[in-house]
């Protein structure tokens, strides 16, 4: 048996015990995955690749991390349209040295993410590519179109929210990059504070656990989806470009208040270390994936409600929708003190 072949085998040993069962007639072993199908199927791809999305090492992200965080991505898209997660199929392009169980380790932790989220991991292929390659198709579903949300639906007058906290990703990032000294400045202000090295040290692994184990807010986009928003969409890219995103496909304008953004573990420390103001992090540095909704005034406490019931992340509200203008066209603003801020000074690169 040659070396794809033992491969395909060896993942499809990891992923047969659970794939089958519920919505799911075929998985694993046959041609094609046979799953039974709702009214409304909502489909995601996303791909990462080595030294553009990520680097392997220890030190950065171990394989197990990469496939947890490759289908996370992929899932997170299925959360910001308020689909429920069914079934994810796996393309894994390897390079020449990555071993076996290397790429076991890969599947195992897509795996336990699948698990954590009720999601099957069904099949996918095995290539041989230049950098390590994960492509990931996630596959969710609805019983009917009217429960999904898009990007198109912002208001005029409705109410800007973001789940969870921001920038913690982008922290710990400039952590692993050596941007910052975690045991220097950053440290000393949290012992003028009555902090301790200890608590600073879990500060940093707070970090950079947001960045190498992302979590898609597929509870809070359902319940957020039932709670009446109106427009929806992941933060992959940062609150500045993906608000952005949605003012455009709603025509519509976007006011967000930099003052209130929830910031995550660290963000304040790092920010202070690479000499930018901690809102540049959470706005700008992406790949937190926490969600960013709008929703009518009125709904708003409907929407906290259904948060809190469904046991999800809280949700802070940060901005509101206005008419677009011939001065303020369709897209986003940043305001800091009602004066307007550009994203710059800050640009984090795998």
């Amino acid at each position: 048996m040659g070396r794809e072949l033992s491969l395909i085998e060896a993942i499809a040993d990891e992923l047969r015990p659970t794939a089958v069962g519920g919505r799911v007639l075929r998985g694993l072993g046959d041609d094609a995955a046979v799953v039974r199908s709702r009214a409304v199927c909502v489909t995601s791809v996303d791909a990462m690749i080595e030294g553009v999305h990520f680097r392997l090492g220890e030190d950065w992200m171990t394989p197990a991390q990469i496939g947890g965080r490759a289908l996370a991505a992929a899932l997170s898209d299925l959360a910001a349209m308020g689909a429920e997660p069914g079934e994810a199929y796996l393309v894994l392009g390897l390079p020449t040295g990555f071993a076996e169980e290397q790429a076991l380790q890969l599947v195992r932790g897509a795996h336990a993410l699948a698990n954590a989220t009720g999601t099957a991991i069904l099949g996918g292929d095995v290539v041989r590519a230049n950098a390590l390659t994960v492509s990931v198709t996630a596959v969710g579903w609805a019983d009917s179109e009217d429960e999904l949300v898009g990007r198109d639906g912002a208001r005029v007058g409705d109410l800007v929210g973001v789940t969870g906290c921001l920038g913690g990703a982008g922290a710990g990032l400039a952590i692993l990059e050596g941007q910052v000294q975690t045991r220097g400045r950053a440290e000393k202000r949290i012992g003028a504070r009555g902090g301790t090295s200890v608590h600073a040290e879990a500060r940093k692994r707070a970090a950079l656990t947001r960045l190498r184990h992302p979590l898609p807010r597929l509870v809070e986009g359902r319940a957020l989806a039932a709670g009446g928003a109106r427009a929806m969409i992941d933060l992959s890219d940062g609150l500045g470009t993906d608000a952005g995103h949605i003012g455009r496909a709603s025509g519509v304008h976007l006011e967000i208040d930099l003052a209130v953004l929830p910031l995550g573990d660290w963000v304040s420390e790092v920010a202070a270390e690479l000499g930018v103001p901690a809102w540049q992090l959470a706005a700008g540095a992406g790949e937190d994936y926490e969600l960013c909704v709008c929703l009518a005034p009125e709904r708003r406490e409907r929407a906290e409600r259904a948060l809190r019931e469904a046991g999800g992340v809280g949700i802070t509200w940060v901005g509101r929708v206005v008419a677009a203008t011939a001065s303020t066209p369709p897209g986003v603003t940043l305001l800091w003190d009602g004066q307007p801020r550009e994203l710059a000074g800050f640009e984090h690169r795998w």
